[in-house]
């Protein structure tokens, strides 16, 4: 008799609660589809859109000089204009830049394209060209984005004079890792449900600690990073990215016969508490050129042009004047 009791109880409770639940994340889901729209309507593109395999994608480009930085950003950050401010202001008086921003990143579209290491190359060196770039580029990556770097400068050597890495991951290394998938479609589903929103509102410092609170950016950037944020967290784009990193690690692994353009990869030392797998896999990447150097940056984490960017600015005009 006891246990007939809970069970009416338990179906009781299930009986009034689903129509509530049920009811909030309604509203949620309101609650970010109006979010989202006055975001596309007041934050429009800051530099140019090209139609790319059929869908838009934004590059935004500055400075002057012969040679041209191409950013890449690294994982799930969401807007690449508003991540690399810190580092393309300091070197545009010396060298052109272009910030790329991948579809399901910044201001493109999303896209069905698998990402495969190699549509992920195309898609770049199409936007590079039809929006007038010319090559040589020095291909500076953050994280993950170091396989489209490297794979970028295997396919096409005589297009790329040089190479940095921003903490960004050995091939080796995402070999290993099987695909981090389930945390983005938990953020997708936080995000459509307008949960995300409510939590990232009430607590934003939380969300952008790890970019040491976007210290060096300034304050209309911050609010189109938050913006962003928003609107392009745990995407299908940024989820298949996940999916297909072992993947493209190993395809980048299997075509490695040695780079010809110098090397920098900068490390953060995560003040003091650097892995040492990490670390050691970072030194290695430096033997894919016979121009590699490592230098592990010292007050710095994960995304450390938040933290040094005059430093890691420094390290690519020296590069640039090679």
């Amino acid at each position: 008799m006891q246990k007939k009791g809970i069970w009416k109880k338990i179906r009781s409770f299930l009986l009034y609660s689903l129509p509530l639940l049920l009811f909030l994340l309604t509203i949620g889901f309101v609650y970010q589809e109006i979010g989202e729209s006055r975001a596309q309507k007041k934050y429009t593109a800051v530099g140019e859109t090209y139609d790319i395999y059929g869908k838009k994608m934004h590059i935004y480009t500055g400075g002057k000089g012969s040679s041209t930085v191409v950013f890449h950003a690294g994982s799930g950050t969401p807007n690449p204009y508003v991540d690399f401010s810190t580092l393309y202001d300091r070197i545009g008086h010396e060298t052109k830049y272009a910030v790329i921003d991948r579809f399901g990143y910044g201001y493109s579209d999303l896209s069905n394209r698998k990402r495969d290491i190699d549509n992920i190359v195309d898609e770049n060196r199409k936007l590079l060209q039809e929006s007038g770039q010319k090559p040589p580029y020095i291909l500076v990556g953050h994280s993950l984005s170091s396989l489209e770097v490297i794979r970028y400068a295997q396919r096409y050597p005589e297009e790329v004079s040089g190479i940095v890495l921003l903490d960004g991951g050995n091939p080796e290394y995402y070999s290993k890792q099987k695909p981090l998938t389930f945390f983005s479609h938990v953020l997708q589903f936080l995000r459509t449900t307008g949960l995300f929103r409510f939590v990232y509102e009430i607590n934003e410092g939380f969300f952008i600690s790890g970019r040491n609170n976007l210290k060096f950016v300034p304050n209309e950037l911050k609010e189109i990073d938050q913006a962003f944020t928003l609107l392009k967290m745990g995407n299908k784009n940024v989820t298949d990215e996940l999916r297909q990193a072992q993947k493209n690690a190993t395809k980048v692994l299997k075509a490695n016969n040695g780079l010809a353009m110098p090397i920098i990869v900068l490390t953060a030392d995560s003040f003091g508490e650097i892995k040492q797998d990490w670390l050691e896999s970072q030194k290695e990447l430096t033997k894919w050129s016979s121009a590699g150097k490592q230098i592990v940056v010292k007050d710095s984490q994960h995304y450390i042009h938040h933290y040094r960017p005059g430093f890691i600015a420094e390290e690519i005009l020296n590069l640039v004047k090679e």
